[in-house]
């Protein structure tokens, strides 16, 4: 099993990054942030993006998109989380994409994947009811009527939600919170009648939602897959952009860190660089092992997904846990290691501390994954 990126997707890399580091540097964020812009990203760039391919790149040809593969999607997602790009890339594409790609029909895949690939739809899934990760933990109910469902419940943590076109609502039609069986998966009209959005702000600055559905009439073609089925389907999407969002923070990680090594190599104490101080250098060291931990723990994961392994959502589930808690050190001392100036809003260095903080806890936290990994092999 290839742990490195083969040519065509390290081209990709190549294209994210010049594109990123002329287009979006975290200046952008910063930018978005201050102006209190309230799409929350370029459309712009969003539209650059989309035309240069980002938006199939997990798609099949026949659904307009250019089949490269997680892999490939994963390794531009490192490549944006070097400046902190945002857009609807992980929430519209690698997760309601994916959603749509493993239980829809193909009527349905053709026309909405298509038109997410050309950048005329967004779509945002509404799973999460707590303040935690957990996909089994369903109240929001789905009961049928004469002409399809309606739909009530309470969804929070929606990315991208406010500016969605359409929702993949995760709802149930029968069973009880905690059980595979009875969930459903629903196409929803973002400006339907009985949906209130309301968007929300957290520290990292991106895009999120609550969003209330009271009493929303479907019909039964806005069904993906089976009613009470739909589990399986989701399992593997969220997979999908639990791998993206843990190669985004990888590569957000990894410049973090050389931003820091480049600090202490200019910064002076008492006439002195510190970067010679060997104190300072040990925790550079152990910083450095750990990301190489994550290297390979990352393009482990990816490579088994690719090849289809049954082991793959473990390995999925490991990466996103140590990536996380490694994002959590190397941020942590990246602040500490640029002293006074690293705790304010001035440098850049703390808009990677505030992303890691929310993008540890989205689509599971390191002790949602161990949990997940110990039970997917048999403990």
């Amino acid at each position: 099993m290839s742990l490195a990126f083969n040519e065509e997707q390290r081209s990709l890399k190549d294209t994210a990054r010049d594109f990123v580091q002329a287009n979006s540097p975290v200046e952008s964020l910063r930018k978005l942030r201050d102006s209190q812009d309230p799409v929350g990203f370029s459309r712009e760039i969003w539209g650059q993006m989309v035309e240069l391919g980002w938006g199939g790149v997990i798609f099949p040809e026949a659904c307009g998109g250019f089949d490269f593969g997680v892999k490939g999607l994963a390794a531009c997602m490192e490549e944006f989380g070097r400046t902190l790009l945002v857009s609807p890339l992980l929430s519209s594409v690698a997760l309601s994409g994916s959603v749509i790609l493993y239980a829809g029909n193909e009527t349905q895949k053709e026309e909405l994947l298509s038109s997410i690939a050309a950048g005329e739809l967004l779509v945002s899934l509404a799973l999460e009811e707590g303040v935690r990760h957990n996909p089994l933990a369903i109240r929001t109910a789905a009961t049928k009527t004469e002409n399809g469902y309606a739909i009530s419940g309470n969804k929070t943590l929606v990315m991208d939600g406010h500016v969605a076109n359409q929702l993949i609502v995760v709802a149930r039609t029968a069973g009880q919170p905690g059980d595979q069986d009875g969930i459903s998966l629903f196409m929803v009209d973002a400006g339907a009648e009985g949906v209130a959005i309301n968007k929300t702000h957290l520290a990292d600055s991106r895009n999120y939602a609550r969003i209330a559905f009271d009493n929303v009439a479907v019909s039964d073609s806005a069904l993906l897959g089976q009613a009470g089925q739909g589990f399986e389907a989701l399992d593997k999407a969220l997979d999908v952009a639990r791998i993206c969002l843990a190669a985004e923070l990888f590569g957000s990680i990894q410049e973090a860190f050389e931003r820091t090594v480049e600090y202490l190599k200019e910064r002076k104490q008492f006439g002195v660089l510190i970067g010679t101080f060997q104190g300072l250098q040990h925790r550079c060291a152990h910083m450095y092992t750990e990301i190489q931990l994550c290297k390979s723990l990352l393009m482990d994961a990816l490579s088994a997904l690719e090849a289809g392994k049954k082991n793959a959502p473990a390995l999925i589930s490991a990466a996103k846990a140590i990536i996380s808690e490694t994002a959590e050190l190397i941020t942590n001392e990246a602040v500490q290691l640029h002293g006074g100036i690293g705790v304010t809003d001035e440098l850049e260095i703390g808009f990677f501390l505030k992303r890691a903080r929310v993008a540890q806890l989205l689509l599971g936290d390191a002790h949602f994954h161990y949990d997940r990994y110990a039970s997917l092999n048999g403990y």
